[in-house]
């Protein structure tokens, strides 16, 4: 289904708390990707070198490229919620990529919740049970278009 008024109005505004500072706010979300799922740090190597652990990780310039890159796509969402299918053809090359680095389709609900708790963390009480219905619609359809790339 679609977004109503309500729910665009209500992810414009959190968002506008939250891009401020994106890479603060990605932390957050990768450290609760990987306090949810430790398995998920393998994905990421850079020149061949693994990571020892999450905290090296998110530590990385690569990395937290990766973060940047991220909440650029969530941006781009966010910007274009009147007309999302016009991201479909990017977000499901963005699926393909993600898929030939080998990640698998479950972790995006892995990925769901952390960005749901970063939201959280950051609006506090502003995190209304209407706006995280809000975001779980967005976030599902980001991710539907992603799938399609698998």
């Amino acid at each position: 289904g679609m977004l109503s008024c309500t729910q665009q109005e209500l992810i414009r505004e959190s968002w506008r708390r939250v891009s401020g500072s994106p890479v603060q706010h990605g932390v957050v979300l990768f450290s609760r990707l990987f306090d949810l799922d430790p398995d998920l740090l393998p994905l990421f190597q850079y020149n061949c070198k693994q990571f020892a652990s999450p905290q090296e990780c998110l530590a990385a310039p690569e990395f937290l490229d990766h973060i940047r890159k991220v909440m650029l796509v969530i941006d781009a969402a966010v910007s274009h919620l009147e007309d999302l299918p016009c991201l479909e053809e990017y977000l499901c090359n963005l699926g393909k990529k993600h898929q030939a680095v080998g990640v698998k389709l479950e972790s995006f609900s892995t990925v769901g919740e952390s960005l749901l708790y970063m939201l959280e963390k950051c609006l506090g009480a502003a995190f209304s049970p209407d706006v995280r219905e809000a975001w779980i619609k967005l976030y599902s359809a980001v991710v539907k278009a992603m799938q399609r790339g698998w």
